[in-house]
């Protein structure tokens, strides 16, 4: 049973329901003990905000968390953030959160990936090897900014790169390659057990966690950490079980936080 769940999101972030109280709730209900609140970072220049809180909710964000604390002194509750990287963002990452603001840990994403035209969107448009390479190589960056705690969804590439070729698993064991350097923990995220099926050639499979890349991370001792990904309170601990039945069968090792 997963009684720890890092990445949950609050109704700040424009596309999820309930605050941190109603989290903590539905975590104590199901037996965790530990509850990270980790919505999606407000950005200082506005980037992406129909999904991710303003920078004037900042501040009551990290007041609901620490009334929590108050408030639920049975459950071991972190202050987080679900982080896009861009170099130009690293200073408010470590010195307005992890500093200042004394958040507890930061979790690195990958939503959005640079490339010649801008940034494209990591759910839908990775469609040939190359926005693969463009997505790993952003992930590997991510990874080795040294900002983050572990890193959410790496197979999220999954949804829109449909096939396990010889591109994908390239792309895969550059980012495990990177992850074993680093000790970076990667998160097996059973939100993605939760969406519909896509269609692929080979037929129906979960979005994510893709269980090729997972049997292929057990081969370079990559460590994980399973989370709900909630974005209600009743998502809180969903499909975990069913991702840490995953996790065991490929023989990957757990990581804490």
């Amino acid at each position: 049973m997963i009684t720890k769940d890092y990445h949950t999101h609050t109704y700040r972030c424009k596309h999820a329901e309930g605050d941190v109280s109603d989290y903590c709730e539905a975590a104590i209900s199901k037996g965790l003990t530990v509850l990270g609140i980790s919505d999606h970072v407000p950005l200082p220049d506005n980037r992406w905000s129909g999904i991710r809180m303003d920078m004037s909710e900042l501040s009551g964000y990290c007041r609901a968390a620490d009334e929590a604390r108050r408030l639920y002194p049975r459950l071991r509750i972190l202050k987080g953030m679900e982080c896009e990287y861009d170099k130009k963002y690293a200073a408010y990452y470590q010195d307005e959160l992890l500093g200042r603001l004394n958040f507890d840990y930061l979790i690195g994403s990958v939503h959005f990936f640079p490339c010649r035209e801008g940034w494209r969107d990591a759910f839908w448009e990775i469609k040939d090897s190359n926005d693969l390479r463009l997505y790993a190589r952003h992930f590997i960056a991510t990874m080795q900014s040294g900002l983050f705690a572990f890193m959410a969804h790496p197979d999220l590439f999954a949804t829109g790169y449909l096939k396990w070729d010889s591109q994908s698993k390239e792309c895969s064991a550059e980012m495990f390659e990177a992850a074993a350097s680093l000790d970076m923990p990667l998160e097996i995220n059973a939100g993605g057990l939760r969406k519909p099926p896509v269609a692929t050639p080979e037929g129906e499979r979960p979005a994510f966690p893709l269980t090729p890349f997972w049997e292929m991370a057990a081969e370079y001792g990559i460590r994980v950490i399973i989370n709900s990904d909630a974005h209600r309170p009743s998502d809180i601990a969903g499909k975990t079980d069913e991702a840490f039945v995953l996790a065991t069968r490929c023989g990957l090792a757990f990581a804490e936080i």
